[in-house]
């Protein structure tokens, strides 16, 4: 059975889908991209600051789901330019321990959501 998890700290879906489903003992979270919950705004300043502002878009799904970082067994990042990997890896990095980090693929795409240069999306467990 499959229970819908949505927050509003989190940016709204901007089509037909929920921020994370929870079926059985994981959780999978669509995928974040640099939108700030309060404002409703893109966050554009760097590639480091929507970094950030995707990873806290993450967080508040994870809270709401009752889990944290450590609990993701899988992330997805799709970025428009492979150029800002080392720039995308640095800030990715603060979120998680080295010995713990989950399994990750990074993929160049030609167009992201709104346009923005990141979108990560994750599998957690419970």
């Amino acid at each position: 059975m499959k229970k819908i998890i949505n927050t509003k700290n989190a940016p709204a879906p901007v089509g037909p889908y929920n921020q994370s489903i929870r079926h059985g003992d994981t959780l999978y979270i669509s995928g974040q991209i640099p939108i700030n919950p309060a404002t409703g705004e893109l966050v554009s300043d760097s590639i480091e600051a929507e970094t950030h502002q995707v990873m806290k878009n993450l967080q508040a799904v994870l809270t709401e789901a009752g889990l944290t970082f450590e609990d993701i067994l899988k992330c997805s990042v799709f970025v428009s330019d492979m150029n800002m990997y080392s720039r995308i890896n640095a800030v990715y990095a603060e979120y998680f321990d080295e010995t713990t980090a989950p399994a990750r693929e990074l993929v160049e795409v030609a167009n992201l959501p709104k346009f923005v240069n990141i979108e990560i999306s994750a599998i957690a467990g419970f």
